[in-house]
């Protein structure tokens, strides 16, 4: 279908700037952001595909730096529309070629392109030539369509490395997928840079470390929160080396220390719903929703400052195509009581009786609640003053990520 949608269209996805190429399950949205601050550090004007969005459809796709503007964007998919005819279509289909149409008819520097799910049969996968692919964690997610094992998983997300064309190779937590990222590479003749062997990142006093054969670069740790991030960053760091090996030192520390990347472990500091909370908690926001994403926001939150004093409270919503089981786990021993709550904006929604009843499987204090609103709201005029105040999580789901943006008034931007 694509196919055809991109042939009627002329063909534009052959007249793009170079792309860096971005699959994965977990980090792909995070290497997307460390690519484009790093590159527009360096002066560079860069186009960004990423999905899916959290409150605006723009948010898709970020033209030579900007979110792309109403009348741009509604010409854009008119013309799409048109080209399609009524033929059968799915609606990320469409909008890959939206993107395709606007990233090819507007200048700029380089392309970042994020997959949207697996990798062989995605409709970003008509990329023909990337300037380099670059594949970031794989874990167990969208088993029905990809594979019900690591190795099959991998494999598809594979799919996006093409002959002769770079692919840099993230940290891989599980083997069976590095195995199959470097033998496809190797059998199909892709040059393969690959984390832990031929580049690697770590904390130092405070500083992040880079190492290739290069050499290495002393910069500032990421902008986003997390351990995880490090590798995320090393690995958008060898990405951006591969297809722009000139850039100055400098704009790589300035974009590691500025990448911004919303609903990924974000601290919301101000809106209409961290008004309801109880005065200096600490309210965070991820869209993380399989067991490895879980496990590194326990990890995250495990880590700050007094863990011991202050009580960790999960709000949760999740989709019923998610593991809620494994993402919950990690949290055994950190959190005093998971919120589970609906998503308003999605069908596909876990019950919050159903959903809490997961989380009481897993170990930890659980109740349904009937929004994020309302927990917040419970927790501000209820708080004891005599205990410190609480951190939140609200997680398990990027559809309950954008609703809470929206409603929280603070929409990327």
């Amino acid at each position: 279908r694509i196919s055809a949608l991109m042939e009627a269209l002329g063909n534009p996805q052959d007249d793009l700037p170079p792309v860096i190429h971005i699959a994965g399950t977990n980090g792909k949205g995070s290497c997307a952001a460390f690519c484009r601050a790093i590159l527009e550090a360096a002066g560079h004007r860069v186009h960004v595909h990423t999905s899916p969005h959290l409150v605006n459809w723009h948010e898709r796709f970020r033209v030579g730096g900007e979110l792309v503007e109403d009348a741009v964007l509604a010409d854009a998919i008119r013309r799409v529309a048109q080209a399609n005819d009524d033929a059968p279509i799915t609606v990320f289909e469409l909008l890959t070629a939206v993107m395709f149409v606007l990233f090819a008819e507007h200048p700029a520097a380089f392309a970042i392109i994020e997959v949207g799910l697996g990798g062989r049969a995605d409709a970003t996968n008509l990329i023909a030539n990337p300037a380099v692919s670059v594949v970031m964690p794989i874990g167990m997610d969208h088993q029905a369509y990809l594979g019900d094992t690591i190795a099959e998983i991998a494999a598809e997300k594979a799919g996006i490395l093409k002959e002769d064309s770079p692919v840099i190779i993230g940290h891989q937590p599980y083997p069976d997928a590095g195995q199959v990222l470097t033998s496809v590479a190797e059998m199909i003749g892709a040059p393969a840079t690959i984390y832990g062997q031929d580049f690697f990142a770590f904390e130092e006093r405070g500083r992040m470390s880079f190492q290739d054969t290069d050499g290495l670069l002393d910069m500032p740790l990421p902008n986003l929160p997390g351990r995880h991030q490090i590798a995320n960053a090393a690995t958008a760091i060898a990405a951006v080396k591969a297809v722009a090996p000139h850039i100055d030192t400098d704009a790589y520390e300035a974009g590691v220390s500025r990448a911004d990347w919303p609903a990924r472990l974000q601290r919301l500091n101000r809106g209409d719903l961290v008004d309801l909370a109880p005065k200096g908690a600490e309210i965070w926001l991820d869209g993380g929703h399989n067991p490895d994403a879980g496990s590194a926001a326990a990890e995250f939150l495990a880590g700050r400052e007094h863990v011991d004093e202050r009580p960790l409270f999960l709000i949760a919503g999740m989709l019923t195509t998610k593991d809620p089981l494994g993402y919950f786990e990690p949290f055994v021993g950190l959190v005093r009581h998971v919120f589970a709550v609906p998503i308003v904006s999605s069908e596909a929604g876990f019950d919050p009786e159903d959903l809490a009843d997961e989380a009481l499987d897993a170990g930890l204090s659980a109740e349904a609640f009937a929004s994020v609103y309302e927990v917040l709201d419970m927790l501000g005029r209820q708080w004891d003053e005599s205990e410190p105040p609480p951190r939140v999580l609200i997680c398990g789901s990027l559809y309950l990520a954008g609703e809470v943006l929206a409603e929280n008034g603070t929409p990327p931007c």
